[in-house]
């Protein structure tokens, strides 16, 4: 009886670690549903639910782009990019095609070699330029993309001093809201407002439609 007692015992056990390791499967699947049901919210409009979606996802975003493109400036570039895909496009999320974590990271993933590709294109593009004349088309391509990267510039410029620095911690060096608050001194629903309302010059500054 003592052994079957023990036995027995140690099958609780076993369940009870079965039973933990359900309870973090099902703390997964909650922080998934959670980001989907926000994302859904950002598809809306809703701001506040776009500092969530930044808050769960942010750095992660940052290690996917990193580990790409290995340069951190760049990647902290890249990382702001998708950030503002999310909002751009959140109503083209389709729960049914995936989780809202492989969503992200795949415009994440997909952002980052763009961005290499780019590079290696311009750096191909100058080596032929010294020993022979450019075709049009690609003299185009390059003016525009340079174009671009100045318009995203000149908006960051456009915020205030206490809006871009808020951005640079939290968008480029992935920082989460309360560790952006805690750098600066501050509240940290005084940094959810600067970053919300830097958010929506940023995206009217850019074009970015309703």
């Amino acid at each position: 009886m003592p052994a079957a007692s023990a036995g027995a015992g140690r099958g609780s056990g076993r369940a009870g670690k079965g039973s933990g390791r359900a309870g973090q499967g099902s703390d997964r699947a909650g922080k998934g549903s959670d980001l989907a049901a926000q994302i859904g919210l950002v598809a809306r409009g809703d701001a506040a639910a776009f500092d969530a979606v930044f808050e769960q996802i942010g750095p992660s975003v940052f290690g996917v782009v990193k580990r790409v493109i290995r340069d951190p400036a760049q990647s902290e570039e890249v990382t702001q990019e998708v950030l503002l895909e999310v909002w751009r496009n959140a109503a083209k999320f389709d729960a049914g095609r995936g989780s809202a974590t492989a969503w992200v990271m795949t415009l994440a993933h997909r952002r980052a070699v763009d961005r290499v590709r780019s590079v290696q294109k311009e750096y191909e593009r100058e080596r032929r330029l010294a020993a022979a004349d450019i075709p049009y088309d690609e003299v185009t391509e390059a003016v525009e993309s340079s174009l671009e990267r100045e318009r995203v510039r000149r908006c960051l410029n456009s915020l205030t001093e206490v809006q871009r620095e808020s951005v640079t911690l939290a968008y480029y060096r992935g920082y989460t809201y309360g560790q952006v608050a805690s750098l600066l001194g501050v509240p940290t629903g005084t940094v959810k407002t600067r970053m919300r309302d830097a958010l929506i010059r940023l995206r009217d500054c850019l074009g970015v439609a309703e």
